[in-house]
């Protein structure tokens, strides 16, 4: 059986992004678990705030465009989101209106997040460690997008001091509920794929 594809995402491109060291514990561990892990930046992808009038005029940006090929080429994405004002970021949001846009072939609606599956996890200063944004981006993948989303979520709380010098979570408990959240996104990557 070929390992799953998985994306790995943060949801913010902040210099010394706590979610930003999280993805990249994502992606290792991820490896460690024989899965096919591509890590990209939300910087690597600049688009204009979401406005109708523009995709009328033109259709959407070629950035989304690339954007949703490349989740469409992954059974499985990892989401580590950063928690702005009780929600998810500015730029996650936008990036997420785009690529919801965006009909190839005649695709189907949400077609980027439909025939694969998510996982989410968010690090956060507070003591709720980004829950909230959790809570508010499963609403807009499960609801707003149809996208399949897995039960398990991760907070890293306090997350200034979670990491060691080696950028692992120092909470065993939480170290262990983030392996258990990712080897279940691969397992059902692999159900998808």
């Amino acid at each position: 059986m070929s390992a799953p594809k998985i994306l790995v995402l943060p949801g913010s491109t902040r210099s010394g992004s706590h979610n930003v060291r999280l993805a990249a514990l994502a992606a290792k561990e991820l490896t460690l678990i024989d899965a096919d892990v591509t890590r990209i930046s939300l910087a690597d992808y600049p688009l204009p705030l979401f406005e109708a009038d523009l995709e009328t005029r033109g259709g959407p940006p070629e950035n989304a465009v690339k954007l949703k090929q490349m989740i469409m080429a992954h059974q499985g994405v990892f989401i580590a989101s950063p928690e702005y004002s009780a929600s998810v970021t500015p730029l996650l949001k936008n990036a997420i209106d785009w690529v919801s846009r965006v009909r190839e072939r005649g695709d189907a609606s949400y077609a980027a997040f439909k025939g694969r599956v998510f996982a989410i996890s968010a690090a956060s200063p507070n003591a709720t460690g980004g829950l909230r944004s959790l809570m508010a981006l499963r609403q807009i993948l499960e609801l707003g997008c149809g996208a399949l989303v897995i039960p398990e979520q991760v907070a890293v709380q306090q997350a200034e001091t979670a990491f060691d010098d080696m950028d692992n979570i120092i909470d065993i408990r939480t170290a262990n509920l983030f392996r258990a959240q990712l080897a279940r996104l691969v397992e059902m990557a692999r159900v998808i794929g």
